[in-house]
């Protein structure tokens, strides 16, 4: 009997000290990193340069009427299946291919690998100079990526493929997008995938400190993979409150007492 309650006491503390506190859920905490009450964020985000599969949204207007006659041809044409939305922007929008390179009406490929949003609008301006109209002065050309699309996947309220349509987006909104971090997820190690020339590599980011705002991680881009590990009071079936913890406990303790006398019955 004696050696059956220090294995039940053992078994006790160690449930009672799993159950999920505030430190694991809470966003951006100061956990003594901050030496100022100002925190004074470093913005570490570069400009986004583009990738293979990635889809651009370009757009080129003309004020001049004669101009806006010229530049029409490069007026997106509907998709057949009049399809809207995100769907349209997969017709509509040009393709990097995998040699970087996009189909431009008239001016031909035009290669982007590489390449910011803005050193693509210069590009596609000189090769509207060179191949088509002498004076551009009157015309603006916009280059978008065609949304923000990223992965979400374990413990967060909703899995999945999903697209934001911002040009700059942080790793929170991306996850409240996805409908946030559950209970039992970790926070102080997500991990990001993210997609580069040469391949994948993974990064991570403890999103319960509060330097989490200086990472380079801080503000995912186009294909990144977000994955949210459970904790590992998960895997020992501890509750996210001390409530749920606490009945666990009792309906153990119910079996193993009830176990305990029919053994000694017998």
């Amino acid at each position: 009997m004696k050696r059956f309650v220090i294995c039940f006491t053992i078994l006790l503390s160690l449930l009672s000290s799993s159950c999920i506190t505030n430190k694991d859920v809470v966003y951006l905490q100061d956990k003594g990193t901050v030496v100022d009450d100002a925190l004074v964020v470093k913005e570490l985000s570069r400009p986004y340069r583009v990738q293979v599969n990635d889809i651009l949204s370009i757009n080129i207007k003309a004020i001049d009427s004669e101009l806006k006659k010229l530049v029409e041809v490069f007026k997106p044409v509907e998709s057949a299946t009049g399809s809207d939305g995100q769907q349209s922007l997969y017709f509509n929008g040009y393709t990097v291919d995998l040699h970087g390179n996009i189909e431009f009406p008239i001016l031909g490929k035009i290669n982007v690998l590489g390449y910011t949003t803005d050193e693509i609008t210069e590009k596609v301006k000189q090769e509207l100079h060179d191949t088509y109209l002498k004076d551009i002065s009157q015309v603006f050309v916009t280059v978008k990526l065609a949304g923000l699309r990223y992965t979400v996947t374990g413990e967060v309220g909703g899995s999945g493929v999903l697209t934001l349509f911002q040009d700059r987006v942080n790793i929170i909104e991306a996850l409240a997008n996805a409908g946030d971090i559950k209970n039992t997820g970790d926070r102080t190690d997500i991990l990001v995938i993210r997609q580069y020339p040469q391949g994948q590599k993974i990064h991570h980011i403890d999103l319960t400190d509060i330097t989490a705002l200086q990472s380079p991680y801080y503000y995912i881009q186009p294909n990144d993979i977000i994955l949210v590990k459970p904790l590992k009071r998960k895997a020992i079936g501890a509750g996210e409150t001390a409530t749920q913890t606490l009945t666990t406990i009792a309906s153990l303790f119910a079996v193993v007492v009830s176990t305990y006398f029919l053994a000694r019955n017998l």
